[in-house]
């Protein structure tokens, strides 16, 4: 028995010298002896970060290679966009199928692949227009370069807001797995994005350019829904008009410049609409599959999460209207937003990273943390599934919006409960006695 122990303990002795250098890579403390649980926890993390990195290595690849002329430049969303600002540029129909498909071609879309049309509202428009007088690498290049500039301005604004913290927390958002999938395909949800960090910063400090910044979400209607009931509701409790005011101008002015490029822009947007109809595609998201469970054929079923969450979003807000927090209640909001969306990408839900961050710089459980990160590395190596099988990406990862909203309030229900306990230990006679003994002795010192 004693030699069975002792050729254990020599074992679990080295075991401790193997991993110890994984150890400190992983952040572990340096101790003299470490538990087989620390060692645990230490690999677990090790894995993690290099699981990240890996995929972000390779996302930042084939970002890169998305800029070299062939199809893969061509298969881009971004086409669509480029596409759409040359038919501006040329005074012509900006939502013409077959114009854009023609344009498309030429630009490198392969030949088995569909059209891909601009289905954002007219009113988006005068963001692609300057799109129309370059090339279509150079304007590749530059409207990359504009969405990396809305993705690390959105992040820095959102770590000066929570305390310029000194942690690398905020390496999360930069590496959240759908914010790399919509530089790659040169989605424009990071333009939203911007305009919903910039409104958190300013809605309070300069509520004009708060409204003015809500023009960029306007570039995604249909993800803001319920977090624009609760806005909307807001404004009227708050009287926060000049809100109202700069959204209004901003609109006012995106539509002006709409109507002076092409003035048939909404009746042909309508027309495009009705052609390539939502319903037709699989956006792999709640609202969609509810549909297809319930009725196939049934468009408004599609919009009932919408409607339920809007009415719950109001209740939310109204049971909490005069402690309104728009970071920590609106990002709840928000969250919600996206999983109850009538249809959402993947790369949208680059509008939960405000959320996410909140919940990643307030939360003490490190579990947490190495559990989105987690969650975001496994989204970025889903996208080299697509290699193995087309839309890949998008059939295997429908669980990512609600993976969101769960890690959230996870994340915050561990932290009440901490400050609850501490608040309940604090409460305690003895605590406050103790607390007045020394308070007392540091006086008298």
């Amino acid at each position: 028995m004693r030699q069975y122990v002792a050729s254990s303990s020599a074992r679990r002795q080295q075991i401790i010298d193997v991993v110890a250098p994984v150890m400190t890579l992983a952040g572990a403390h340096r101790t003299p002896r470490y538990s087989l649980r620390a060692i645990f926890r230490a690999i677990v993390r090790f894995s993690i970060a290099t699981l990240c990195a890996v995929a972000l290595g390779g996302a930042i690849e084939v970002l890169l290679l998305a800029h070299l002329p062939g199809q893969l430049s061509g298969a881009r969303d971004f086409s669509a966009y480029w596409a759409t600002g040359q038919q501006l540029a040329h005074h012509a129909n900006p939502y013409d199928g077959d114009a854009i498909l023609r344009i498309e071609r030429a630009a490198g879309l392969p030949a088995k692949a569909s059209v891909l049309i601009m289905r954002n509202p007219p009113s988006a428009l005068p963001l692609v227009l300057p799109l129309g007088f370059l090339g279509f690498r150079a304007s590749s290049i530059l409207w990359s370069l504009a969405l990396v500039t809305c993705l690390v301005v959105s992040v820095h604004i959102l770590w000066v807001m929570h305390g310029r913290p000194k942690n690398l927390r905020y390496v999360l958002g930069y590496t959240f797995g759908p914010a790399l999938i919509c530089l790659i395909n040169g989605q424009p949800a990071l333009f939203a994005l911007l305009g919903l960090t910039l409104f958190l910063r300013l809605h309070r400090s300069r509520p004009f350019m708060a409204g003015t910044a809500l023009w960029l979400c306007m570039l995604k209607p249909h993800l803001f829904l319920p977090f624009g009931v609760v806005l909307l509701t807001w404004v009227a409790v708050s009287r926060s008009y000049r809100i109202f005011a700069g959204a209004g101008i901003a609109i006012a002015a995106s539509y002006a410049v709409t109507y002076h490029v092409d003035p048939m822009a909404w009746e042909q947007y309508s027309q495009m609409a009705r052609t390539f109809r939502m319903e037709r595609d699989n956006t792999a998201c709640l609202s969609y599959y509810l549909r297809i469970w319930l009725a196939p054929h049934t468009m408004w079923v599609q919009y009932l999460p919408t409607a339920l969450a809007c009415i719950w979003a109001l209740f939310y807000f109204w049971s909490r209207r005069q402690e309104w927090d728009w970071m920590k209640h609106g990002g709840l909001v928000m969250l919600v937003s996206i999983l109850a969306a009538p249809y959402v990408w993947l790369y949208d839900q680059v509008l939960a990273i405000p959320a996410l961050l909140h919940g990643a710089y307030f939360t003490q459980s490190r579990n947490m943390l190495v559990a989105l990160a987690l969650l975001s590395g496994l989204v970025e190596c889903a996208l080299f599934g697509n290699a193995l099988k087309p839309a890949a990406l998008y059939l295997w990862t429908p669980w990512t919006a609600p993976a969101w909203l769960a890690w959230y309030l996870v994340a915050d229900a561990i932290d009440v409960s901490r400050t609850g306990a501490w608040q309940r230990l604090a409460a305690m006679k003895w605590v406050q006695t103790l607390r007045e003994i020394c308070q007392s002795d540091s006086s008298s010192d």
